[in-house]
């Protein structure tokens, strides 16, 4: 995934692009996206990190997945649940995001 945030033809600035890419990645690829490394799950958690700061609205939505964390295995749980509060703890974050990642934490 990483490879095709840096092709010339992806602008994260562009939400349908973002959209595109990233949540296509998390709802058609449970296979990578629930990686047993966590990857996915940083994937993600990165690519909510960096949208916040140009577009609250479109990292709040990508952030939701994450939020399913209870409904897997204690092991993938354990790794959604740690990307989530990796999350809450960035510096500077919009109340959009803070407020969906607190609640998917309670």
């Amino acid at each position: 995934m990483l490879g095709l945030t840096a092709h010339p033809a992806f602008d994260a600035k562009t939400p349908n692009r973002l959209r595109a890419l990233v949540a296509n990645f998390v709802n058609s690829n449970p296979a990578r996206f629930h990686d047993p490394s966590g990857a996915g799950y940083r994937f993600l958690a990165d690519q909510v990190l960096a949208t916040d700061s140009f577009n609250p609205n479109v990292a709040a939505r990508l952030l939701e997945p994450l939020g399913q964390w209870a409904r897997y295995t204690p092991e993938l749980g354990a790794k959604m649940r740690a990307e989530l509060e990796r999350i809450t703890q960035s510096p500077g974050l919009s109340k959009n995001v803070i407020e969906l990642a607190s609640k998917a934490l309670a």
